[in-house]
């Protein structure tokens, strides 16, 4: 009796699992683009946004690609991802082009003109990345940052954002995504806060937050 079950319970997942292949190759046989270059906006108030982006970026390297970063904003340390890319010796081999040109956060700067500047900067670099036809994925960490305190014309970064090149994949993190920006986006994925260490007292850690 417990055989014929167990026999019958295959039969039953064999056959859900069938229908749900068919459902599943339907569905990607309906997709017709085989390559285009997307424009990903990583948002919300939970923690992991710059980390995905990073994660991706590993992930292109991987693949063989070259990989521009440019970091609004952040600029008081080095992370954990760019010491661990120049030990696999992919910064000196040129196969990421990182730019770290914020000189902290607003509030520690307390000087906008000079917010401003350093974004422009960073902004001007992430232009220049976007032209460099080796490049094929650009991550533009915290520039939601940037925009949500309009260090830069909100209109300008996405006009261009719009306008990059047909196979060139741009990541932009950082919270309160500017509704331009998620319309723009061929994927948004926003990080949803439930549960942060830091409410409980524990300060940023090497190796977790940076």
């Amino acid at each position: 009796m417990e055989e014929e079950q167990e026999k019958d319970a295959a039969r039953r997942h064999r056959e859900k699992m069938e229908k749900r292949k068919a459902v599943q190759d339907a569905e990607v046989a309906g997709k017709t683009i085989a390559q285009k270059g997307l424009l990903m906006v990583h948002t919300g108030p939970g923690k992991g946004k710059s980390t995905a982006a990073f994660g991706l970026a590993l992930r292109a390297l991987g693949h063989g690609w070259k990989v521009g970063v440019v970091q609004f904003g952040k600029g008081g340390w080095r992370s954990g991802e760019r010491e661990m890319l120049e030990k696999l010796g992919q910064v000196s081999l040129g196969q990421v082009s990182w730019h770290t040109l914020g000189e902290g956060f607003t509030w520690e700067t307390q000087d906008r003109a000079r917010d401003e500047a350093a974004a422009r900067r960073a902004w001007e670099t992430a232009c220049k990345l976007m032209d460099d036809p080796e490049i094929r994925l650009l991550v533009l960490d915290e520039l939601n940052i940037s925009l949500r305190y309009e260090h830069l014309p909100l209109s300008e970064v996405v006009e261009r954002l719009a306008a990059r090149r047909d196979d060139l994949h741009v990541v932009v993190t950082g919270r309160n995504a500017k509704p331009e920006m998620i319309a723009a986006a061929d994927l948004v994925t926003e990080m949803t806060l439930v549960k942060h260490h830091f409410a409980a007292g524990v300060k940023a850690q090497e190796g977790i937050e940076f």
